[in-house]
């Protein structure tokens, strides 16, 4: 069995790397991240000039090609210096190129995927329900009817990042209320976010500030058929592989933010002295590195074998899920271990610890919990269904 990463793979990998330091060092991440108010055009166009909104669109859609695999590798070089500000490029790559090419018409696929691999359209999500969170199904409270030459959307969503600068929102609805499950009768909606109907408004959080998140009105707003992505009713058995590499995107992401906080924590630990000697000589800074490095390893092993599974056409579900949870938890702790180790200057806004706690905090909730995540692995196991 090979471990070892193809040449190929290892080159983009080097590549990106050194990108990320000469293009998206940690000091100009931390001045975008301040701003909470304004969206970092300037980062999405650094990704549009480096061909990464591409990566993953075929090469006949003006895209760089490149499997699973090859994203999570761009995912986990960018958080290494952005963080949860990686998801800029992560939105539109999960809303616009996996949902559009995965089951978008021939002409859908025509229109939109060279816009989004030029860096020319963002797309945003707009699944999560207020009265819903990880209870998508139960929550569903949006719904859309047939009108002529289209639909009539109403309802509300929240928690959608980036919206109110996309220029799409993929938008779950349910359009089919007959139904004897609630997974039956939803329809999947790729929306103008100009569209009459439609209003969104940012909201203030924890992290990733200046990226922005929203809640998502929609009034009657009129959706064109042309704008269905696949079958009407049948949009959650559509979406479950795409859900998968949600999961395995928030692997790499959180893998991202582990490799960042391993390389201040070491620096910072052989620069700082204390009682006479650098603090990396302290067994309990060391063990606290230990544990760091530890994670990296574990996540990132986790993270090979689900991008390997999914791109070889296995199932993953199960795994995908597990990466998240070990992910998610791994990086909160890692970046929480991070300030420990850096002491006040880890709670200080001018280093990136502080930002890597707080990004990596919302992996242990969205896009599902970690305690759903639990539950549907004991079910699968064999265990009663806990919720």
């Amino acid at each position: 069995m090979d471990f070892n990463l193809p040449e190929e793979y290892r080159a983009f990998r080097d590549g990106v790397r050194r990108w990320v330091d000469t293009e998206v060092p940690k000091s100009w991440a931390r001045d975008l991240e301040k701003d909470e108010h304004h969206y970092p055009y300037a980062l999405w166009d650094k990704f549009t000039q480096a061909g990464f909104h591409g990566v993953g669109i075929p090469e006949a859609f003006d895209g760089q090609g490149g499997d699973v695999l090859m994203q999570m590798l761009l995912a986990r070089e960018l958080a290494r210096s952005l963080g949860g500000l990686a998801w800029i490029w992560g939105i539109t790559s999960f809303a616009g190129s996996k949902s559009i090419g995965l089951y978008g018409s021939e002409a859908q696929k025509k229109k939109y995927l060279p816009l989004i691999a030029t860096g020319q359209l963002k797309a945003a999500i707009a699944f999560t329900e207020p009265s819903g969170g990880t209870d998508l199904l139960g929550g569903m409270r949006t719904s859309a009817e047939r009108v002529e030459g289209g639909w009539k959307l109403n309802g509300e969503k929240i928690w959608s990042s980036s919206a109110h600068v996309a220029d799409y929102l993929l938008v779950i609805a349910r359009t089919d209320r007959n139904v004897t499950k609630k997974h039956q009768g939803l329809t999947l909606f790729w929306v103008p976010a100009k569209t009459e109907g439609v209003t969104i408004t940012p909201l203030a959080k924890l992290g990733m500030r200046s990226m922005g998140s929203c809640t998502v009105h929609f009034n009657d707003a009129f959706v064109a058929d042309e704008n269905v992505l696949g079958e009407p009713d049948k949009a959650w058995y559509m979406l479950l592989p795409t859900l998968n590499n949600e999961r395995i995107m928030v692997g790499a992401f959180c893998l991202g933010v582990i490799d960042g906080v391993l390389e201040d924590a070491l620096d910072y630990a052989r620069q700082r002295n204390a009682f006479g000697r650098p603090i990396g000589s302290f067994q309990a800074i060391q063990h606290y590195i230990a544990d760091v490095a530890t994670m990296q390893v574990t996540t990132e092993l986790m993270l090979h074998y689900c991008a390997w599974k999914q791109a070889s056409g296995q199932p993953v579900g199960n795994e995908a899920n597990m990466l998240k949870l070990i992910a998610s938890e791994n990086a909160n702790k890692a970046a929480d271990l991070g300030i420990q180790i850096l002491g006040g200057m880890g709670y200080s806004a001018e280093t990136d610890m502080q930002r890597y706690w707080r990004d990596s905090r919302l992996w242990r909730i969205g896009p599902i919990t970690n305690e759903m995540v639990r539950n549907g692995l004991a079910e699968s196991l064999g265990l009663p269904r806990s919720f």
